[in-house]
Protein backbone atom coordinates (compact mmCIF):
# COMPACT_ATOMS: atom_id res chain seq x y z
CA UNK A 1 0.00 0.00 0.00
CA UNK A 2 1.36 3.41 -0.98
CA UNK A 3 2.61 5.79 1.70
CA UNK A 4 2.19 8.71 -0.68
CA UNK A 5 -1.06 10.69 -0.92
CA UNK A 6 -2.09 13.62 -3.03
CA UNK A 7 -3.71 15.19 0.03
CA UNK A 8 -2.73 14.26 3.57
CA UNK A 9 -4.86 15.60 6.44
CA UNK A 10 -3.59 15.62 10.03
CA UNK A 11 -6.57 15.46 12.37
CA UNK A 12 -9.97 13.82 11.96
CA UNK A 13 -12.09 16.24 13.95
CA UNK A 14 -14.62 18.69 12.58
CA UNK A 15 -12.07 20.34 10.28
CA UNK A 16 -10.31 17.25 8.96
CA UNK A 17 -13.41 15.20 8.18
CA UNK A 18 -15.16 18.18 6.59
CA UNK A 19 -12.19 19.01 4.35
CA UNK A 20 -11.83 15.38 3.24
CA UNK A 21 -15.51 14.86 2.48
CA UNK A 22 -15.95 18.25 0.81
CA UNK A 23 -12.98 17.62 -1.47
CA UNK A 24 -14.24 14.14 -2.23
CA UNK A 25 -17.56 15.60 -3.42
CA UNK A 26 -15.70 17.94 -5.75
CA UNK A 27 -13.15 15.44 -7.02
CA UNK A 28 -14.01 11.75 -7.00
CA UNK A 29 -10.50 10.57 -7.89
CA UNK A 30 -8.25 12.61 -5.60
CA UNK A 31 -6.10 10.42 -3.32
CA UNK A 32 -6.97 11.63 0.22
CA UNK A 33 -5.80 10.27 3.58
CA UNK A 34 -6.57 11.31 7.17
CA UNK A 35 -4.29 10.66 10.15
CA UNK A 36 -6.46 10.39 13.27
CA UNK A 37 -5.92 8.02 16.22
CA UNK A 38 -9.36 8.34 17.89
CA UNK A 39 -12.15 5.92 17.05
CA UNK A 40 -14.85 8.16 18.54
CA UNK A 41 -15.84 11.58 17.19
CA UNK A 42 -17.55 14.04 19.52
CA UNK A 43 -19.83 16.97 18.77
CA UNK A 44 -18.05 19.16 21.29
CA UNK A 45 -20.51 22.11 21.19
CA UNK A 46 -22.97 19.72 22.87
CA UNK A 47 -20.78 19.28 25.95
CA UNK A 48 -22.19 22.43 27.57
CA UNK A 49 -25.72 21.08 27.54
CA UNK A 50 -24.57 17.65 28.73
CA UNK A 51 -23.14 19.41 31.76
CA UNK A 52 -26.41 21.30 32.13
CA UNK A 53 -28.45 18.09 32.11
CA UNK A 54 -30.25 18.71 28.81
CA UNK A 55 -28.27 16.29 26.59
CA UNK A 56 -26.51 12.96 26.84
CA UNK A 57 -22.96 12.03 25.90
CA UNK A 58 -24.37 9.42 23.54
CA UNK A 59 -26.12 12.17 21.56
CA UNK A 60 -22.76 13.83 20.90
CA UNK A 61 -20.85 10.68 19.95
CA UNK A 62 -20.40 8.82 16.67
CA UNK A 63 -17.87 6.37 15.33
CA UNK A 64 -15.10 8.04 13.33
CA UNK A 65 -15.34 5.24 10.77
CA UNK A 66 -18.95 6.18 10.00
CA UNK A 67 -18.03 9.79 9.19
CA UNK A 68 -15.10 9.43 6.80
CA UNK A 69 -16.00 8.77 3.16
CA UNK A 70 -15.15 5.12 2.35
CA UNK A 71 -12.81 6.19 -0.46
CA UNK A 72 -10.74 8.33 1.94
CA UNK A 73 -7.94 6.35 3.60
CA UNK A 74 -8.07 6.51 7.40
CA UNK A 75 -4.66 6.06 9.06
CA UNK A 76 -5.27 5.28 12.73
CA UNK A 77 -2.07 6.74 14.17
CA UNK A 78 -0.58 9.90 15.68
CA UNK A 79 1.39 12.42 13.67
CA UNK A 80 4.77 12.94 15.31
CA UNK A 81 7.13 15.09 13.23
CA UNK A 82 6.80 17.21 10.10
CA UNK A 83 9.40 17.57 7.35
CA UNK A 84 7.76 20.12 5.06
CA UNK A 85 10.94 20.61 3.03
CA UNK A 86 10.67 16.96 1.99
CA UNK A 87 6.83 16.88 1.95
CA UNK A 88 6.75 14.12 4.56
CA UNK A 89 5.21 13.42 7.96
CA UNK A 90 6.54 10.80 10.39
CA UNK A 91 3.98 8.98 12.53
CA UNK A 92 4.38 7.81 16.11
CA UNK A 93 4.56 4.23 14.80
CA UNK A 94 7.66 5.20 12.83
CA UNK A 95 5.99 5.10 9.42
CA UNK A 96 6.63 8.00 7.06
CA UNK A 97 3.98 9.45 4.76
CA UNK A 98 4.61 11.72 1.82
CA UNK A 99 2.18 14.14 0.22
CA UNK A 100 1.62 16.70 -2.51
CA UNK A 101 -0.61 18.84 -0.29
CA UNK A 102 -0.93 18.86 3.49
CA UNK A 103 -3.80 20.09 5.70
CA UNK A 104 -3.01 20.43 9.41
CA UNK A 105 -5.97 20.55 11.81
CA UNK A 106 -5.29 18.49 14.95
CA UNK A 107 -7.27 20.70 17.33
CA UNK A 108 -6.09 21.89 20.74
CA UNK A 109 -4.59 20.07 23.68
CA UNK A 110 -6.00 20.45 27.17
CA UNK A 111 -3.22 21.38 29.60
CA UNK A 112 -4.75 19.96 32.80
CA UNK A 113 -1.36 19.78 34.53
CA UNK A 114 -0.85 23.54 34.36
CA UNK A 115 -3.25 23.72 37.32
CA UNK A 116 -1.57 22.12 40.32
CA UNK A 117 -3.65 19.34 41.87
CA UNK A 118 -6.38 19.40 39.24
CA UNK A 119 -5.76 16.02 37.66
CA UNK A 120 -5.86 14.29 41.06
CA UNK A 121 -9.26 15.72 42.02
CA UNK A 122 -11.06 16.09 38.70
CA UNK A 123 -14.22 14.00 38.66
CA UNK A 124 -14.62 13.97 42.42
CA UNK A 125 -14.92 16.41 45.35
CA UNK A 126 -17.37 18.43 43.21
CA UNK A 127 -14.53 19.41 40.86
CA UNK A 128 -15.87 19.13 37.31
CA UNK A 129 -15.16 20.20 33.73
CA UNK A 130 -17.17 20.11 30.50
CA UNK A 131 -14.02 20.10 28.39
CA UNK A 132 -13.51 16.34 28.07
CA UNK A 133 -15.89 13.48 27.23
CA UNK A 134 -14.35 11.68 30.22
CA UNK A 135 -15.42 14.40 32.67
CA UNK A 136 -18.45 16.18 31.23
CA UNK A 137 -21.11 13.92 32.73
CA UNK A 138 -19.81 14.59 36.24
CA UNK A 139 -20.66 18.27 35.79
CA UNK A 140 -24.35 17.39 35.70
CA UNK A 141 -23.95 15.15 38.75
CA UNK A 142 -22.52 18.11 40.66
CA UNK A 143 -25.20 20.57 39.57
CA UNK A 144 -28.00 18.08 40.14
CA UNK A 145 -26.95 17.12 43.66
CA UNK A 146 -25.69 20.34 45.23
CA UNK A 147 -28.26 22.26 47.28
CA UNK A 148 -26.36 25.32 48.52
CA UNK A 149 -22.95 26.91 48.91
CA UNK A 150 -20.28 28.55 46.78
CA UNK A 151 -20.07 27.57 43.11
CA UNK A 152 -17.00 28.79 41.22
CA UNK A 153 -16.64 28.80 37.43
CA UNK A 154 -13.20 29.45 35.98
CA UNK A 155 -11.77 30.61 32.66
CA UNK A 156 -8.03 30.44 31.84
CA UNK A 157 -6.02 32.82 29.65
CA UNK A 158 -6.99 32.84 25.99
CA UNK A 159 -7.05 31.27 23.51
CA UNK A 160 -9.39 28.40 24.34
CA UNK A 161 -12.09 26.43 22.55
CA UNK A 162 -15.26 28.53 22.42
CA UNK A 163 -14.52 31.48 24.68
CA UNK A 164 -18.14 31.55 25.86
CA UNK A 165 -18.24 27.96 27.12
CA UNK A 166 -16.86 28.62 30.64
CA UNK A 167 -19.77 30.95 31.37
CA UNK A 168 -22.46 29.03 29.47
CA UNK A 169 -22.42 26.22 32.02
CA UNK A 170 -22.56 28.80 34.82
CA UNK A 171 -25.84 30.20 33.47
CA UNK A 172 -27.31 26.70 33.05
CA UNK A 173 -26.36 25.87 36.65
CA UNK A 174 -27.86 29.15 37.92
CA UNK A 175 -31.06 28.50 35.98
CA UNK A 176 -31.28 24.97 37.42
CA UNK A 177 -30.88 26.40 40.92
CA UNK A 178 -33.53 29.05 40.22
CA UNK A 179 -36.02 26.47 38.94
CA UNK A 180 -35.49 24.43 42.10
CA UNK A 181 -36.06 27.54 44.21
CA UNK A 182 -32.58 27.43 45.74
CA UNK A 183 -30.70 30.14 43.79
CA UNK A 184 -30.64 32.38 46.85
CA UNK A 185 -28.76 29.67 48.73
CA UNK A 186 -25.77 29.99 46.42
CA UNK A 187 -22.86 32.33 45.95
CA UNK A 188 -21.93 31.99 42.26
CA UNK A 189 -18.66 33.50 41.09
CA UNK A 190 -17.09 33.74 37.64
CA UNK A 191 -13.29 33.77 37.97
CA UNK A 192 -11.85 34.79 34.62
CA UNK A 193 -8.15 35.24 33.84
CA UNK A 194 -9.20 37.81 31.25
CA UNK A 195 -10.20 41.43 31.80
CA UNK A 196 -13.94 41.16 31.06
CA UNK A 197 -16.97 38.95 30.61
CA UNK A 198 -16.58 38.56 26.82
CA UNK A 199 -14.14 39.73 24.18
CA UNK A 200 -16.69 41.47 21.95
CA UNK A 201 -18.04 44.58 23.78
CA UNK A 202 -21.39 44.47 21.95
CA UNK A 203 -22.17 41.10 23.54
CA UNK A 204 -20.32 41.80 26.80
CA UNK A 205 -22.88 44.47 27.72
CA UNK A 206 -25.76 42.07 27.12
CA UNK A 207 -24.06 39.30 29.10
CA UNK A 208 -23.49 41.66 32.02
CA UNK A 209 -27.27 41.90 32.32
CA UNK A 210 -27.54 38.10 32.43
CA UNK A 211 -24.90 38.01 35.18
CA UNK A 212 -26.78 40.66 37.17
CA UNK A 213 -30.09 38.81 36.78
CA UNK A 214 -28.65 35.69 38.40
CA UNK A 215 -26.76 37.65 41.05
CA UNK A 216 -23.43 36.27 39.89
CA UNK A 217 -20.21 37.82 41.19
CA UNK A 218 -17.45 38.44 38.62
CA UNK A 219 -13.73 38.37 39.39
CA UNK A 220 -11.58 39.32 36.40
CA UNK A 221 -7.81 38.97 35.98
CA UNK A 222 -8.11 35.91 38.25
CA UNK A 223 -6.31 32.85 36.92
CA UNK A 224 -6.76 29.46 38.62
CA UNK A 225 -3.32 27.98 39.32
CA UNK A 226 -3.93 25.32 41.99
CA UNK A 227 -6.75 23.32 43.51
CA UNK A 228 -7.07 21.19 46.63
CA UNK A 229 -10.09 18.98 46.03
CA UNK A 230 -10.44 17.30 49.44
CA UNK A 231 -10.11 20.66 51.23
CA UNK A 232 -12.32 22.34 48.60
CA UNK A 233 -9.92 25.26 48.17
CA UNK A 234 -8.91 26.94 44.89
CA UNK A 235 -5.89 29.23 44.49
CA UNK A 236 -5.90 32.06 41.97
CA UNK A 237 -3.21 34.40 40.72
CA UNK A 238 -4.90 37.81 40.70
CA UNK A 239 -3.42 40.71 38.73
CA UNK A 240 -4.30 44.28 39.69
CA UNK A 241 -4.53 47.31 37.40
CA UNK A 242 -0.81 48.02 37.72
CA UNK A 243 0.28 44.49 36.86
CA UNK A 244 1.02 43.40 40.42
CA UNK A 245 0.19 39.76 41.16
CA UNK A 246 -0.95 38.11 44.36
CA UNK A 247 -2.27 34.70 45.27
CA UNK A 248 -5.82 34.48 46.56
CA UNK A 249 -7.37 31.28 47.92
CA UNK A 250 -11.13 30.73 47.75
CA UNK A 251 -13.28 28.04 49.32
CA UNK A 252 -15.85 26.27 47.16
CA UNK A 253 -18.58 23.70 47.39
CA UNK A 254 -18.49 23.11 43.63
CA UNK A 255 -16.06 24.29 40.97
CA UNK A 256 -16.26 24.00 37.20
CA UNK A 257 -12.76 24.24 35.76
CA UNK A 258 -11.88 25.23 32.21
CA UNK A 259 -8.33 23.95 31.65
CA UNK A 260 -5.60 26.02 29.99
CA UNK A 261 -5.26 25.10 26.33
CA UNK A 262 -2.62 25.31 23.63
CA UNK A 263 -1.58 23.90 20.29
CA UNK A 264 -0.50 20.24 20.56
CA UNK A 265 3.14 19.77 21.53
CA UNK A 266 3.99 18.08 18.22
CA UNK A 267 2.78 21.22 16.44
CA UNK A 268 4.67 23.62 18.74
CA UNK A 269 7.90 21.71 18.10
CA UNK A 270 7.43 21.57 14.33
CA UNK A 271 8.69 23.84 11.53
CA UNK A 272 5.03 24.63 10.77
CA UNK A 273 4.57 26.61 14.00
CA UNK A 274 4.89 30.33 14.55
CA UNK A 275 6.61 31.77 17.61
CA UNK A 276 3.50 31.18 19.73
CA UNK A 277 3.25 27.53 18.67
CA UNK A 278 0.30 27.73 16.25
CA UNK A 279 0.21 26.52 12.63
CA UNK A 280 1.43 29.65 10.86
CA UNK A 281 -1.13 30.46 8.16
CA UNK A 282 -2.38 33.47 6.23
CA UNK A 283 -5.43 34.91 8.00
CA UNK A 284 -7.53 35.03 4.84
CA UNK A 285 -6.33 32.21 2.56
CA UNK A 286 -5.35 29.75 5.35
CA UNK A 287 -2.25 28.84 3.33
CA UNK A 288 0.94 28.35 5.32
CA UNK A 289 3.10 31.46 5.32
CA UNK A 290 6.28 29.53 4.47
CA UNK A 291 5.20 26.30 2.76
CA UNK A 292 2.70 26.98 -0.06
CA UNK A 293 1.42 23.39 -0.33
CA UNK A 294 0.46 23.35 3.37
CA UNK A 295 -2.81 24.68 4.83
CA UNK A 296 -4.05 24.93 8.39
CA UNK A 297 -7.49 25.47 9.87
CA UNK A 298 -9.47 24.83 13.02
CA UNK A 299 -8.33 25.31 16.58
CA UNK A 300 -4.60 24.79 16.01
CA UNK A 301 -4.36 27.52 13.36
CA UNK A 302 -2.74 30.90 13.99
CA UNK A 303 -5.76 32.87 12.77
CA UNK A 304 -7.02 35.21 15.56
CA UNK A 305 -10.65 34.10 15.41
CA UNK A 306 -12.90 32.40 17.96
CA UNK A 307 -12.02 28.71 18.04
CA UNK A 308 -15.46 27.26 17.33
CA UNK A 309 -17.08 24.71 15.00
CA UNK A 310 -18.81 27.64 13.28
CA UNK A 311 -15.39 29.05 12.38
CA UNK A 312 -14.40 25.69 10.91
CA UNK A 313 -17.59 25.66 8.82
CA UNK A 314 -16.49 28.91 7.17
CA UNK A 315 -12.82 27.90 6.86
CA UNK A 316 -13.38 24.56 5.13
CA UNK A 317 -14.61 25.93 1.76
CA UNK A 318 -11.66 28.35 1.67
CA UNK A 319 -9.12 25.56 2.21
CA UNK A 320 -10.84 23.23 -0.26
CA UNK A 321 -11.10 25.88 -2.98
CA UNK A 322 -7.50 26.95 -2.49
CA UNK A 323 -6.14 23.41 -2.68
CA UNK A 324 -8.04 22.93 -5.93
CA UNK A 325 -6.69 26.28 -7.12
CA UNK A 326 -3.12 25.09 -6.49
CA UNK A 327 -3.82 21.83 -8.31
CA UNK A 328 -5.26 23.77 -11.26
CA UNK A 329 -2.63 26.55 -11.13
CA UNK A 330 -5.19 29.29 -10.56
CA UNK A 331 -5.03 32.15 -8.01
CA UNK A 332 -5.96 31.55 -4.39
CA UNK A 333 -8.86 33.43 -2.82
CA UNK A 334 -8.89 35.42 0.41
CA UNK A 335 -12.17 33.93 1.53
CA UNK A 336 -12.02 33.78 5.32
CA UNK A 337 -12.92 36.92 7.30
CA UNK A 338 -12.47 35.54 10.81
CA UNK A 339 -16.10 34.51 11.30
CA UNK A 340 -16.94 32.70 14.49
CA UNK A 341 -20.16 32.02 16.31
CA UNK A 342 -20.86 31.35 19.95
CA UNK A 343 -24.41 30.28 20.90
CA UNK A 344 -24.40 31.49 24.51
CA UNK A 345 -26.76 29.36 26.61
CA UNK A 346 -28.09 31.91 29.10
CA UNK A 347 -30.85 29.64 30.44
CA UNK A 348 -32.25 26.15 29.90
CA UNK A 349 -34.51 27.45 27.14
CA UNK A 350 -32.71 30.57 25.89
CA UNK A 351 -29.61 31.30 23.84
CA UNK A 352 -27.91 34.50 22.72
CA UNK A 353 -26.44 33.88 19.25
CA UNK A 354 -23.16 35.82 19.13
CA UNK A 355 -21.63 36.03 15.65
CA UNK A 356 -18.54 38.08 14.87
CA UNK A 357 -15.47 38.28 12.63
CA UNK A 358 -11.91 39.61 12.86
CA UNK A 359 -11.57 42.65 15.07
CA UNK A 360 -14.75 41.85 17.01
CA UNK A 361 -16.99 43.06 14.19
CA UNK A 362 -20.58 41.97 14.80
CA UNK A 363 -21.65 39.94 11.75
CA UNK A 364 -25.08 38.35 12.26
CA UNK A 365 -26.64 35.95 9.77
CA UNK A 366 -30.22 36.98 10.59
CA UNK A 367 -30.53 40.76 10.11
CA UNK A 368 -34.11 40.98 11.35
CA UNK A 369 -33.22 39.65 14.83
CA UNK A 370 -31.35 41.62 17.49
CA UNK A 371 -28.34 39.35 18.26
CA UNK A 372 -28.22 40.56 21.88
CA UNK A 373 -31.60 39.02 22.72
CA UNK A 374 -31.90 35.68 24.48
CA UNK A 375 -34.24 33.58 22.36
CA UNK A 376 -35.95 30.20 22.58
CA UNK A 377 -35.46 29.66 18.82
CA UNK A 378 -31.68 29.57 19.32
CA UNK A 379 -32.11 27.03 22.14
CA UNK A 380 -33.83 24.80 19.56
CA UNK A 381 -30.90 25.55 17.27
CA UNK A 382 -28.38 24.68 19.97
CA UNK A 383 -30.02 21.39 20.93
CA UNK A 384 -31.42 20.23 17.57
CA UNK A 385 -30.69 22.38 14.52
CA UNK A 386 -26.97 23.03 14.85
CA UNK A 387 -26.09 19.38 15.70
CA UNK A 388 -28.10 18.23 12.66
CA UNK A 389 -26.25 20.69 10.42
CA UNK A 390 -22.95 19.46 11.86
CA UNK A 391 -23.53 15.75 11.33
CA UNK A 392 -25.57 15.82 8.12
CA UNK A 393 -24.32 18.86 6.20
CA UNK A 394 -20.89 20.06 7.32
CA UNK A 395 -19.19 16.72 8.04
CA UNK A 396 -20.67 15.12 4.93
CA UNK A 397 -19.09 17.76 2.76
CA UNK A 398 -22.16 19.67 1.61
CA UNK A 399 -21.72 23.39 1.11
CA UNK A 400 -24.57 25.58 2.29
CA UNK A 401 -23.57 29.13 3.08
CA UNK A 402 -25.63 31.57 5.16
CA UNK A 403 -24.31 35.11 4.59
CA UNK A 404 -23.08 36.98 7.65
CA UNK A 405 -22.52 40.69 7.21
CA UNK A 406 -21.35 43.54 9.38
CA UNK A 407 -24.00 45.73 7.74
CA UNK A 408 -26.71 43.49 9.21
CA UNK A 409 -25.72 44.65 12.69
CA UNK A 410 -25.58 48.37 11.85
CA UNK A 411 -28.87 49.41 13.42
CA UNK A 412 -28.28 47.35 16.55
CA UNK A 413 -24.74 48.67 17.04
CA UNK A 414 -26.02 52.22 16.62
CA UNK A 415 -28.41 51.62 19.54
CA UNK A 416 -25.46 50.96 21.85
Amino acid sequence: MSNHHTLLIIGGGAAGVSVANTLRRQNATLDIAIVEPAEKHYYQPGFTIIGGGAYTLKQTTKNEADLIHPTVKWIKDYADTFHPGDNTVTLRSGDTLSYDYLVVCPGLQLDWDKIEGLRETLGKNNVCSNYSPDTVEYTWECIKNIESGTALFTQPPMPIKCAGAPQKIMYLAADRFRRKGILDKFTIEFCNAGPGIFGVPFFAKALSKVVADYGIKTSFNSNLIAIDGPAKMATFEVTDGEGNKERVTKAFDMIHVTPPQSAPDFIKQSPLANAAGWVDVNDKTLQHNKYPNVFGLGDAGSTPNAKTAAAVRKQVPVVVDNILSLINSTPLREGYDGYGSCPLTTALDKVMLAEFSYGGKVTPSFPWLDPRKNRFIWWIGKTTGFPWLYWHIMLKGYRIDIPHLESYAKRFVEEE
